[in-house]
């Protein structure tokens, strides 16, 4: 079990530093990406090298026992460095460099102490799931594990209060994104608390290792998962956004293609529907086929209608709006009643000598279809004879 919440918090961590991984590219240069990118690879790193088939894949092929230890050890420090780092460049200030320089360095040094204790120590017995605990005792080596779980403690605790402070003073999806973040981290410091715990327990003659091997690994993989949702939220909420902006926009059109149908039909003036689409393309393809059939009933448009509609609506109303919106569908329908009656006889010349105002702009299109669906409430206007007897005639 403990290996398949490892693989599966690792899978989740570079999920995210996948997704973040072309933003990277493009912004190479730019510290908070590069921060964020080498806590996600780190962070899944660790969790790839502390599985118990890593662990002995690691022991097998060195030949040291236990080698896979101070290996992942050094890796757990590399990702509380690169939270530091994170966090340093969240808090921004005149000094963000320096304070990361520090920051680096310092647990430069850590991963020389593990190296060095290790080095020391003896540890020929592998133990690929409770070596903490099992090695509690053991000269150098105790003095190794304490100093890498004291380390991710403080990165894990740093990370959390910073996140859950800055969380407070933002909104959206960034809030909520620090939010996941901090509940991540606090779950990486309870990982390192339940080690410490089980640890210390050993020192007493207990043995509590079941909190090394069952509570420490569960916490890590919550955390991984809260940080990599974390991470993953700013990024996609203001995608998601305009999202539900083009399927409310695009939906808000229906009534007016629907109205215009028939003719797209007709005259093959709507594009082949896109498959698999985002909102945004099919909003952008809805309203293609739109300005294709306005195009086309030009000829047919009455200026004179349109200008005493919305003459007659502005004074009921006083909004110029929903006047020029008015306006418009009473000329759209009057023309497709007019297009449809012409057959295949020509546009009647007449109806280009007038055109009307500029092509409807999308929100005019969005107010157009309001009125055609019956969703605003418009005044009723006297009906006004277009002066044309038959299609195709002035």
């Amino acid at each position: 079990m403990n290996s398949l919440i490892n693989y599966l918090s690792c899978a989740a961590l570079w999920l995210g530093l996948a997704v973040r991984a072309p933003d990277l590219l493009r912004h190479r240069h730019d510290p908070y990406l590069r921060a964020i990118c080498a806590v996600l690879g780190l962070a899944g790193l660790c969790f790839a090298l502390g599985a118990p088939p890593t662990v002995g894949a690691v022991n097998r092929l060195s030949g040291v026992p236990n080698l896979a230890a101070p290996i992942t050890y050094a890796a757990i420090t590399g990702y509380c460095a690169a939270s530091q780092v994170l966090v340093v460049h969240w808090r921004g200030g005149p000094r963000v460099r320096r304070t990361a320089r520090r920051w680096t360095l310092a647990y430069a040094v850590v991963v020389l102490g593990i190296a060095l204790t290790f080095a020391l120590g003896d540890a020929p017995v592998e133990r690929r799931t409770d070596l903490d605990t099992y090695y509690a005792t053991t000269p150098f080596i105790a003095q190794m594990i304490v100093l890498y779980l004291v380390a991710h403690l403080t990165a894990a605790t740093v990370t959390t209060v910073s996140a859950l402070r800055w969380a407070r003073q933002v909104r959206g999806g960034l809030r909520a994104g620090l939010t996941l973040i901090g509940a991540g981290s606090l779950c990486g410091a309870g990982y390192s608390a339940t080690k410490l715990v089980a640890v210390g327990a050993r020192w007493s003659g207990r043995d509590w290792s079941a909190l090394g091997t069952t509570v420490s690994p569960a916490a890590a993989g919550l955390g991984a998962l809260l940080v990599v949702v974390g991470v993953l939220v700013p990024l996609v909420t203001p995608r998601v956004a305009e999202w539900r902006r083009a399927g409310r926009a695009y939906a808000r059109l229906g009534p007016l293609e629907r109205a215009l149908d028939d003719l797209l039909v007709r005259r093959a003036l709507r594009l082949p529907r896109p498959r698999f689409a985002s909102p945004a393309t099919l909003l952008m393809w809805r309203r293609t086929s739109i300005h294709n059939a306005l195009g086309h009933l030009d000829a047919y448009c009455d200026r004179d209608l349109y200008d005493r509609t919305r003459a007659d609506t502005l004074t009921a109303t006083g909004d110029p709006a929903l006047a020029g919106a008015h306006a418009w569908a009473a000329v759209i329908v009057d023309a497709l009643r007019h297009e449809a009656g012409a057959g295949e006889a020509p546009p009647p010349a007449a109806g280009a000598g007038r055109p009307l105002a500029p092509s409807p702009d999308p929100a005019a299109l969005a107010r157009i279809s309001d009125v055609l669906a019956g969703a605003v409430r418009v005044p009723a206007t006297s009906p006004a004879p277009s002066g044309r007897t038959t299609a195709g005639t002035a």
